[in-house]
């Protein structure tokens, strides 16, 4: 499970932080529709592993203690060429495949989906931070919300701050609404993810692709750059910060 943790910030209100922990195994506690759709999808994929494990082993270890050299001197002929065999292990992966298969597509479709959009906000990665615009909102030049976010060094880090996980401006949503998120990058290739949010998605240079996101509970959820994109590659995080309307509107008067 991952670490949550209270800070207080600058008004009087506590903020959930959702990040991994050291050594984590299983999954961040999830936070929109489509983080719940990838651990379901997950956890039935992981079942059918169980079984299929289960019975390799099985029959492994049949083998090797029935038909070993003390038991059986002679191999019978259809433990060689057995059709009733053959059909049996061609045609069972092939029906776990179908059966895996169906719920794949079901949430990929979904995952691609993007369901009228309330908010647009286009991230470029570049060497080595990410870039924000907020193009459905215009400042008193004339101009779309942007800004840069760039990593906290560590010697900049205050109490409550992550190491290698806090930004110096955050990406403020609103919460319960649909984002659509125009991803792409001005220099190599990168990834912008977001664990907790469900989001993974490639930023080509020269290309925009196209995801969603929609948080369920206010929160601070962060992630970083899943693309090894030169030597700081692994100092490139962001952090989504999913606050209230109100506080949303507050965020935006006071950006522009």
């Amino acid at each position: 499970m991952a670490v949550k943790l209270f800070i207080v910030v600058s008004n009087p209100n506590q903020v959930f932080n959702d990040l991994a922990h050291p050594w984590q195994i299983g999954f961040q506690d999830g936070a929109s529709p489509g983080f719940s759709g990838i651990v379901e999808l997950h956890n039935t994929i992981f079942f059918y592993l169980v079984l299929i494990a289960i019975g390799v082993f099985w029959l492994l270890g049949v083998v090797i203690y029935i038909y070993n050299g003390d038991k059986s001197k002679i191999t019978h002929k259809f433990l060689n060429h057995g059709t009733f065999v053959e059909l049996i292990w061609t045609i069972t992966p092939a029906l776990v495949l179908i059966a895996i298969a169906f719920p794949s597509f079901r949430l990929l479709y979904l995952l691609d989906e993007v369901t009228s959009p309330t908010v647009t906000i286009k991230v470029t990665g570049h060497q080595w931070y990410w870039s924000y615009e907020y193009s459905d909102y215009i400042t008193e030049d004339g101009e779309s919300l942007e800004f840069d976010s760039y990593m906290v060094p560590e010697d900049s880090l205050t109490l409550g701050q992550f190491r290698l996980l806090d930004v110096d401006q955050r990406v403020v949503i609103p919460v319960d609404t649909h984002i659509r998120l125009i991803v792409t990058a001005a220099d190599v290739l990168h990834d912008y993810a977001v664990p907790a949010l469900g989001i993974k998605i490639d930023a080509a240079p020269g290309r925009l692709n196209q995801s969603s996101m929609y948080a369920e509970r206010e929160g601070v959820f962060y992630g970083q750059c899943s693309e090894i994109c030169g030597v700081y590659h692994g100092f490139m995080p962001t952090s989504v910060e999913s606050v209230s309307a109100e506080n949303y509107l507050s965020w935006l008067e006071s950006e522009k």
